[in-house]
């Protein structure tokens, strides 16, 4: 709590022996902040969270908002744009709110850095750089093919032979 004299030593204790900094955070929450954990659960402001109706309200807005972000990244997937971020940030925005998205947000995160780990791993660069590499030959014979019995004339306009 601010007294709002600005002098500097002055510090007001809670009744728990918290100070002011931390007054109106659980104790719990606290004890998350210093080991490096993130805090779980609404980050709605204090006066939004102490009013139930204006609380549920906030929940149901934040949903409706992630729920539409979520959507469009799912129509961005077959459409041109960046399907995959846009669902993440959906799931940011739920996270804001909702512990479910916020573990699923942090599995998400821990997966994604497991597959960089492993893709940077050499064996597997080299085995990807390997499949990769006979990927593009067979669509190079592929098209080789194609090129060779059509010529350069398109699928749709090759009649029957």
């Amino acid at each position: 709590m601010d007294t709002g004299s600005g002098e500097v030593g002055e510090v007001a204790v809670a009744a728990d022996g918290m100070k002011s900094g931390t007054a109106d955070v659980p104790r719990s929450q606290t004890d998350a902040k210093a080991g490096g954990e993130a805090v779980r659960g609404s980050r709605a402001p204090e006066f939004i969270k102490a009013r139930r109706m204006l609380h549920l309200s906030w929940q149901v807005g934040v949903f409706i908002l992630g729920l539409a972000v979520v959507v469009a990244g799912v129509i961005m997937l077959p459409l041109p744009g960046p399907g995959w971020v846009v669902i993440f940030c959906g799931m940011a925005i739920w996270a804001t709110e909702f512990v479910w998205a916020q573990l699923v947000l942090r599995w998400t995160k821990r997966k994604v850095t497991e597959a960089a780990q492993r893709a940077l791993d050499p064996e597997v660069r080299r085995r990807n750089i390997i499949l990769t590499t006979i990927g593009l030959v067979i669509m190079a014979v592929l098209v080789g093919i194609y090129l060779w019995k059509f010529g350069f004339e398109m699928p749709w306009n090759i009649e029957d032979q």
